[in-house]
């Protein structure tokens, strides 16, 4: 299982960018998808995770700004963050779990920076 996740940069705060996330391989229907972020020197964290059912989590600091999405016929998961702040600053990663097991993508960097 392979995942390639495209759309960082650099945005000015307050700006929006989306995220997508594309797997391939063996994947089950049945599987979880979901973006995680790390800022330098902090630990790995969760952004949001939407199940192959469409059911979605969000954690409480993007709830009101973040919107998770994907397409089952693409594997592929988006991720739509609006009002970003400067300490949305981070590499983001998508995660996919399938088969009980955890494959994760190669991370894009998000700047939020005037």
């Amino acid at each position: 299982v392979q995942l390639q996740a495209s759309g960082g940069g650099l945005v000015q705060p307050g700006g929006s960018l989306r995220l997508s996330c594309a797997a391939s391989g063996s994947i089950s229907s049945i599987n979880l998808m979901g973006w995680y972020r790390q800022a330098l020197g902090k630990q790995r964290e969760l952004v949001a995770t939407i199940t192959s059912g469409g059911t979605t989590n969000y954690a409480d600091s993007v709830k009101d700004r973040a919107t998770i999405s994907r397409d089952n016929a693409k594997n592929t998961v988006y991720l739509q963050m609006n009002s970003l702040k400067p300490e949305d600053t981070a590499v983001y990663y998508c995660k996919l779990t399938t088969h009980w097991k955890n494959y994760w993508g190669q991370g894009t960097q998000v700047t939020v920076s005037s």
